[in-house]
């Protein structure tokens, strides 16, 4: 299919700083795929550890992470609402306060020595999918002088084989940093960036324990979700 740019981010957006330098100049060239990124890789249960999707325990070496526990949950459908089982999702994240537990984030918020920022599940039969974690800090970047990320989860789902993984990021509805993310405001379709906002959900969040937050991922079709590296879906 081929990509509809119509509702993916111009490569040169000056609002994102880094754009300008890296966006492309010459027309862009397409590449075929090989017999390589066509055929697997395939993931088991075998694959995963006990703790993989509960980011509250897989990292944590004396207590529980700092900030807000929180359960993020959803399906992973077609366009028609069919479940996807057996998808490998994982996800990444910054600390509670808005710090990520990598060598070159040098933001002054302290690391969290019980939280790695990372996690993984498989769809179930349903499509559909749970992780617990902490709520992300933002987190202000190097843009311009005053350029915040708003709180984000990354996400990757992946498919059959290689060249269908699928990137996106998840937002937490009413952030008040929404209209001022220079990254999240690339995204020219407003309805695009809806579908990125996880609304909370009470049904699903545990007294006296964490909220939750639904964020249901569309491969394909009007009701797809936003994609960085695919926009046009699976």
């Amino acid at each position: 299919m081929e990509r509809d740019r119509r509702s993916h981010p111009p490569a040169y957006t000056p609002d994102y700083k880094t754009t300008v330098a890296r966006s492309p100049r010459q027309p862009l060239l397409s590449v075929e795929t090989s017999l390589s990124e066509l055929t697997g890789p395939t993931f088991g249960h075998h694959d995963l550890g006990p703790l993989d999707h509960d980011l509250l325990r897989n990292h944590a070496v004396d207590g529980d992470p700092i900030g807000e526990r929180i359960i993020v949950h959803g399906r992973v459908t077609d366009q028609s609402g069919r479940p996807v089982p057996g998808t490998l999702v994982e996800v990444w994240q910054a600390n509670a306060g808005g710090r990520y537990r990598h060598v070159n984030d040098r933001y002054l918020a302290p690391i969290d020595p019980n939280f790695g920022g990372c996690g993984r599940a498989l769809t179930d039969g349903d499509g559909y999918y749970r992780f617990r974690t902490v709520k992300p800090g933002a987190y202000p970047f190097r843009n311009y002088a005053n350029s915040w990320r708003m709180a984000h989860i990354h996400f990757s789902i992946f498919g059959a084989g290689f060249a269908q993984r699928l990137i996106t990021q998840m937002y937490f509805e009413g952030d008040p940093l929404r209209s001022q993310d220079p990254i999240a405001q690339t995204i020219p379709d407003a309805a695009a960036l809806d579908r990125l906002m996880a609304p909370l959900d009470l049904g699903a969040s545990l007294p006296l324990d964490c909220l939750a937050y639904r964020f249901d991922i569309v491969l394909r079709g009007r009701r797809q979700t936003f994609f960085e590296n695919r926009p046009e879906g699976a």
